[in-house]
């Protein structure tokens, strides 16, 4: 379980918070997503959950680890993507989720498994031993995301991941995440712009506008739908 509790962040010589009072809880087997407009906090929100960002007060636990407090452990539970795909090109695909593996303490038979496994399931096989500056774009989310799994973690957040990708890439991405949340343990949360992917996606939706929450959306339940077109409008 996450949980995110009364969460402010404010940037250094800003006038006021980026973030305020942000609090949503995302269960075991749950995909979660957090919408907006532009600046609203989405990225700033998910930047704290992975501990990249500093914030002045609230509380962030994963599976009872608070990131302030058991740092290493809170992090070791998480596969980030950011919305950039920042990967290191002068590596090889291989090289990268390899070196993932090695921060994340993967033993080299489970990492062989997970890279046969996401390598065949995104399509990489064939550029495993290229260099990555050589990538589509693309291409580098998708090693992006097999650096992100490579430790099977309990939390997977993706920021935008579907920005830039075509039907196909789109659809790989979609199918992984479901299935990814399938395993009990496991948690997705996405950010998105996307109003289809979020509701076909999400058992959840987290609102978010000029850095608060609006709502949290059960989407399970009758008018979800239309009232979250409504508050993305």
């Amino acid at each position: 379980m996450l949980k995110v509790d009364s969460l402010f962040k404010t940037y250094k010589n800003a006038k006021s918070p980026a973030i305020h009072d942000i609090t949503f809880t995302v269960n075991n087997g749950e995909v979660f997503g957090l919408v907006g407009k532009n600046g609203a906090g989405k990225s700033t929100t998910i930047k704290c959950i992975t501990g990249i960002h500093a914030f002045e007060s609230g509380n962030i636990t994963i599976n009872t680890y608070n990131i302030k407090k058991n740092e290493n452990k809170a992090k070791s539970l998480i596969g980030y993507v950011p919305d950039n795909h920042s990967v290191y090109e002068c590596l090889t695909g291989l090289e990268y989720v390899n070196f993932m593996a090695d921060i994340y303490n993967v033993s080299l038979v489970d990492r062989q498994k997970r890279i046969a496994k996401y390598s065949k399931l995104f399509n990489m096989e064939h550029a495993l031993n290229k260099q990555i500056s050589g990538y589509s774009h693309g291409m580098k989310q998708k090693i992006c995301i097999m650096g992100a799994l490579v430790h099977e973690p309990k939390l997977w957040i993706l920021d935008e991941p579907f920005l830039g990708l075509d039907m196909q890439g789109m659809e790989v991405v979609k199918k992984s995440i479901i299935k990814y949340s399938k395993n009990k343990k496991h948690m997705v949360i996405f950010s998105s712009h996307n109003y289809d992917s979020v509701c076909e996606l999400c058992d959840k939706v987290c609102v978010i506008d000029k850095g608060t929450v609006l709502e949290v959306l059960d989407m399970k339940q009758n008018g979800s739908r239309e009232r979250l077109k409504k508050l993305m409008l």
